[in-house]
């Protein structure tokens, strides 16, 4: 009916108390009926016992810690963000896309027709501006052309000098 793997895998669960109700019925029956089964469970109870009295967990050494904090001391630690980050490439992109941003909002502004928005009145109607010639314009393309590539480019320099300085800290 039962495999030897099948039949002890079913009486650890029994004697460990996690087979369902069902299945522990059925176990109880099992080693009431056939001696097989009896045997084994003896045997895999005295051996539960003798693991639960006999059996002492080893404790760590009392220099344990200590001796893995040497260990890691050994091994080379990345330093602190701070120590690797050069501030002036990160002052140079921010300057970057701010000039870029600055461009193109001085080139809209210079682009709109302010005199379509005037009624007269203390308040400006903003509806009555033409925004469609600053962003249908050849010339605001090619400048985010121009400017999407030199930052890539920037970008590449600031990734090849930090590829240099990793290769110069590996060695």
């Amino acid at each position: 009916m039962f495999s030897e793997n099948e039949m002890e895998a079913r009486l650890w669960e029994y004697i460990d108390g996690i087979s369902l109700p069902e299945e522990k019925s059925v176990i109880e029956e099992l080693i009431a009926t056939q001696q097989e089964w009896r045997e084994k469970y003896q045997a895999l109870l005295s051996v539960h016992k003798d693991l639960a009295n006999h059996l002492e967990l080893e404790s760590p050494s009392m220099r344990f810690t200590k001796n893995v904090m040497e260990e890691i001391s050994r091994i080379h630690i990345a330093p602190a963000a701070s120590t690797y980050i050069n501030k002036k490439i990160i002052y140079g992109i921010g300057g970057f896309f701010l000039t870029v941003i600055v461009g193109f909002l001085i080139y809209a502004i210079a682009q709109v027709n302010w005199s379509s928005g005037n009624t007269g009145n203390s308040s400006f109607d903003w509806s009555r501006i033409d925004f469609s010639g600053v962003f249908n314009n050849q010339f605001v393309n090619i400048f985010m052309m121009v400017n999407i590539v030199l930052g890539l480019m920037l970008f590449d320099r600031y990734l090849n000098a930090q590829k240099k300085n990793w290769k110069k800290q590996a060695e």
